[in-house]
């Protein structure tokens, strides 16, 4: 099980895919645009867009002690099950 940051939850499907499709275009907007059928601005857009929910998202994750433990867990020094865990405990607690 993966332990996936807090902001990428609260996304929708269609900014997933939009990410994927933008990674897969290695960054190039003018390619997504192509792919989407739409104009370079129309992807610059919603590229800002996403970025704003992105930034919306890791700032309502800004507890340290979250942050501590997925730290640890992306640099392989805690294990990311037992990371979720004590993620969720300590949410738990805090309620």
């Amino acid at each position: 099980m993966q332990l996936l940051p807090e902001w990428l939850h609260n996304l929708e499907q269609e900014d997933v895919t939009f990410m994927k499709n933008f990674v897969l275009a290695s960054g190039s907007l003018k390619e997504v645009a192509a792919r989407y059928g739409v104009t370079y601005p129309t992807v610059r857009l919603r590229l800002d867009r996403l970025i704003q929910k992105i930034r919306v998202g890791e700032t309502a994750d800004a507890d340290p002690y979250i942050g501590l433990i997925k730290r640890m867990a992306m640099e392989e020094r805690l294990d990311f099950d037992a990371a979720k865990i004590l993620i969720e405990e300590y949410k738990k607690q805090k309620d």
